[in-house]
């Protein structure tokens, strides 16, 4: 018997993959890090989401460990050089999501450019403010994508619909189809929206910050479903309450939960606007990852 763990939450059609095989010793409790670590030893393969942080203490602890699977696109929850060290392979499902990602990347651009949560919440409490929420078209207007992958491009040809003119800067990518590929120093410079679309590494670590941001257009929008850690948000809003940034709009944070000081007064700012981490939470989505980490699993274990 091979012993599975799942972590975090699955999808219950791919949970029913999993149970489907006689030749796995399957459990699915959600284990904080102290109890995760004396589970470890009888693991042989590890299924985490976003939640679970698969630290170089917890992969030691692996002694049957061969395969952490990740349903999602990142992997800076786990400790990939750790896990090489010991010859653990490591999964995830980059492209499983694409869609459900750049739509909401669409949808937040679309609130941060229309207030439309603003307005919203305005009329919820009884106030009509529509004289004070004149916004900007997408139509027209140049969208900066940072990251050309799975999800860059599904965002660059929504844009194109739109009738956006769009820049990428991605150095592992040399063309696509209707964008201009660009250094960074041009799309910071031409974009009237920025989104960024890359994984959270020592590179792009805070690669949004006061410099970059200076190079802007005044009045830029900034759009983050990617990586909380690749903007400096303290940077970021200070450029917000200067105007520098007319809007920002975030599915994600570099402290998640966001409520420390800084996360807490960066959503209390009304050209904020922001959703808890959901950027690949629909059923279509789910779905997609859960089924494309277990097949992948079955694949490496032969089974």
């Amino acid at each position: 018997m091979i012993r599975v763990h799942v972590n975090d939450p699955l999808d219950q059609e791919a949970f029913n993959l999993l149970k489907s095989k006689s030749q796995l010793d399957l459990s699915s409790e959600h284990l904080e890090k102290d109890k995760l670590t004396t589970l470890m030893p009888q693991i042989e393969v590890l299924i985490v989401r976003s939640a679970t942080k698969v630290t170089r203490e917890l992969i030691e602890e692996g002694k049957k460990l061969k395969i952490i699977g990740r349903a999602g696109v990142g992997l800076d929850n786990i400790d990939v050089a750790a896990a090489k060290e010991k010859g653990i392979k490591v999964l995830n499902t980059p492209g499983a999501s694409a869609i459900s990602v750049a739509e909401l990347t669409f949808g937040l651009m679309l609130s941060a450019a229309r207030h439309i949560a603003r307005g919203t919440i305005d009329l919820k409490n009884g106030l009509w403010s529509k004289k004070e929420l004149e916004g900007f078209e997408l139509f027209g207007k140049t969208l900066g994508v940072i990251g050309l992958g799975m999800i860059g491009k599904e965002v660059a040809k929504r844009a194109i619909a739109f009738g956006m003119t769009v820049v990428a800067y991605d150095p592992l990518v040399s063309s696509f189809e209707g964008v201009k590929m660009v250094n960074l120093d041009e799309l910071y410079t031409v974009s009237d929206f920025i989104t960024l679309h890359v994984p959270l590494t020592e590179n792009t670590k805070h690669m949004i910050n006061t410099q970059s941001i200076a190079k802007m257009k005044n009045g830029v929008i900034i759009v983050n479903a990617s990586r909380g850690g690749v903007i400096d948000e303290e940077a970021l809003y200070n450029a917000l309450v200067n105007k520098k940034v007319a809007a920002a709009a975030l599915d994600v944070f570099e402290v998640e939960p966001p409520f420390d000081d800084l996360r807490k007064k960066l959503l209390q700012l009304p050209n904020v606007v922001a959703t808890p981490h959901i950027g690949a939470s629909t059923f279509e989505a789910q779905q997609k990852v859960g089924r494309e980490l277990v097949e992948r699993i079955f694949k490496e274990l032969g089974i």
